[in-house]
């Protein structure tokens, strides 16, 4: 036995298994006398021995309903355990890269597939120590040269089950860790739908997933091979091992040498000493793929304690004396900026009376900065998704260059946002290193690039004090970096992509006042021949605007269009 398979063991309360032994002993002993009656009734050819046979059956079925009732109920306090002990454990790097969408698909799905294990194969495994023994002993009693041949058979059952086992355990290890993966990788998809959608990842996402699909698939279809191919070697193995004591008894029977109740009972009890054996190999391989999740879960729990994050106070005050960027090395624009106008624009989301945005209008000059500013829920998120696209008006109509943005043409939107420089309010960075997630808008960017964003976006001092730089891995959603170190990653991530266009949303939001100023700082040349919208609420980022635009309950207010 395994060390996650002693473990699940020892986490099974001591009385639970006291209780399934006695329930395992009563079975054996109604089995033997369930063959006494049968034999008795065939033999005698007599007809009172048949109720007291159908209560033996009935007390059976009882005794096995109660005791799938006690390892449930002792699973799912397993189950409970575990999960809250996986929930209390935070996610770092020592848990072996495991991402918050694998640690999703172990709570759930990983979990759950120990009922199999915990109220399957447990209860199994109890029965196979109890009933073979006591009814190996009743034909040992009856008939001890049959009872030899059993025990000379018998352990031939797991020889060829752990043989067979050992490579159902591999092969369903592997299928486990692709179902995680696939799983994780998922889940961080469906989390940063936003920021892929925005940078037009959609399309490498979507064959990724198809990829991880058709891997878990064939692991799948390999496991479940094995098993049926564990299933027909342990039934060629029992009917073998039954056969070679058949045969002898009906010899014997013929020539008179045994008695003809007890060749039948011989024959009855046999395979009864067989059937939890095989039963048990079936209950095996219903429960690896639960025992794979229990190792998974004993190696997150098993790592050292993550470290604390470190406070982002340190890394962002030296900031604020970042050297400037040298006019040198600003990256050229790669499209001319072009105008953006709003047209009498109206959204209206599902479930809300009043409207976002109710007919909003706006004009951006090419090259111009113009920052949104206004209360909260005041629809500045909801004008910046509809620029990028990403949100359909009700009514009215973007144009871009005099052209209108037709949010139902993918193509159009596509090549629309592959212009756009995006940071959104909460940015989403991947389970992935620093350098990764800054280059996510220009895949396959060189190092000298990246770390040229990263420098404009005021991010390089923190990102060189980090364990490993840029290739740096870090947690699902940025875990691992304060919330204004992960804003300046995505502003990098936007510059990197030399878009003509930038949407920022409150990108100083959560930044300390010394990053906030760098920051600042540092927009300008961002910035620089560009057509920006910025939404802000803080006042140090409207001195970068050409012209501050305020909304105010989804409209434009009055008297706007002031000199910022």
């Amino acid at each position: 036995m395994r060390g996650v398979e002693r473990r699940l063991l020892a986490a099974v309360p001591r009385r639970v298994l006291v209780v399934l032994g006695g329930l395992a002993a009563a079975q054996a002993v109604l089995v033997v006398v369930q063959a006494e009656l049968l034999v008795r009734a065939v033999a005698g050819l007599v007809v009172w021995p048949l109720p007291w046979l159908a209560g033996a059956v009935a007390g059976r079925a009882v005794l096995g309903w109660v005791a799938a009732r006690v390892a449930g109920a002792a699973a799912a306090s397993v189950k409970r355990g575990l999960r809250e002990a996986l929930v209390a454990r935070p996610l770092c790097e020592e848990d072996g890269g495991q991402s918050g969408g694998a640690r999703v698909t172990l709570l759930t799905r990983g979990l759950d597939a120990l009922d199999a294990y915990l109220a399957g194969y447990v209860p199994q495994l109890v029965t196979v120590v109890v009933v073979p023994v006591v009814v190996w002993g009743r034909l040992a009693v009856a008939d001890w040269p049959s009872a030899l041949v059993v025990a000379v058979t018998v352990p031939l059952v797991p020889v060829f089950g752990a043989l067979v086992g050992m490579r159902t355990a591999a092969l369903t290890g592997r299928q486990w860790g692709l179902l995680e993966r696939l799983g994780g990788h998922f889940r961080d998809v469906v989390a940063g739908l936003g920021t892929l959608r925005a940078y037009g990842r959609t399309g490498h996402q979507s064959q990724v997933v198809r990829r991880l699909a058709g891997e878990h698939r064939r692991a799948t279809v390999a496991a479940l091979r094995v098993a049926f191919l564990s299933s027909l070697v342990l039934e060629l193995v029992c009917a073998l091992s039954v056969a070679l004591v058949a045969v002898p008894v009906g010899l014997r029977l013929l020539n008179g040498s045994m008695a003809l109740a007890t060749g039948l009972l011989v024959l009855v009890l046999t395979p009864e000493v067989y059937l939890p054996l095989r039963a048990l190999g079936t209950r095996f391989h219903a429960s690896a793929e639960g025992v794979a999740a229990a190792r998974a879960a004993f190696g997150v729990l098993d790592s050292p304690a993550p470290p604390s994050a470190p406070p982002s106070a340190s890394s962002t005050a030296s900031l604020s004396a970042s050297p400037s960027v040298p006019a040198a090395e600003r990256v050229r624009v790669a499209d001319r900026a072009p105008e953006i106008v709003v047209e009498d624009v109206t959204v209206r989301y599902p479930g809300r009376e009043r409207a976002a945005l109710h007919r909003v209008s706006l004009r951006i000059a090419p090259g111009e900065r113009v920052a949104v500013a206004g209360p909260s829920g005041a629809g500045k998120s909801t004008l910046l998704l509809v620029v990028a696209g990403l949100v359909a008006p009700s009514a009215g109509r973007v144009l871009v260059d005099g052209v209108e943005l037709d949010t139902s043409d993918a193509q159009q939107v596509a090549a629309w946002r592959a212009r756009l420089g995006w940071v959104p309010q909460h940015p989403h960075l991947f389970a992935a290193s620093v350098a990764d997630n800054i280059a996510l808008g220009a895949p396959g960017a060189d190092p000298r690039r990246v770390r040229r964003a990263a420098r404009a976006a005021v991010a390089e001092e923190f990102i060189a004090a980090l364990p490993d730089g840029y290739d740096t891995v870090l947690g699902e959603g940025g875990a691992g970096l304060s919330a204004g170190q992960r804003q300046r990653v995505a502003v990098a991530r936007a510059w990197l992509t030399d878009a003509p266009v930038m949407l920022w949303d409150e990108p100083t939001a959560r930044l300390d006042l010394g990053s906030e100023r760098a920051l600042v700082e540092a927009a300008g040349r961002l910035l620089a021949g560009r057509t920006a919208l910025l939404v802000a609420h803080r006042p140090a980022l409207l001195g970068v605007a050409d012209r501050v635009v305020r909304l105010r309950q989804g409209r434009v207010h009055s008297g706007e269009g002031v000199a910022a």
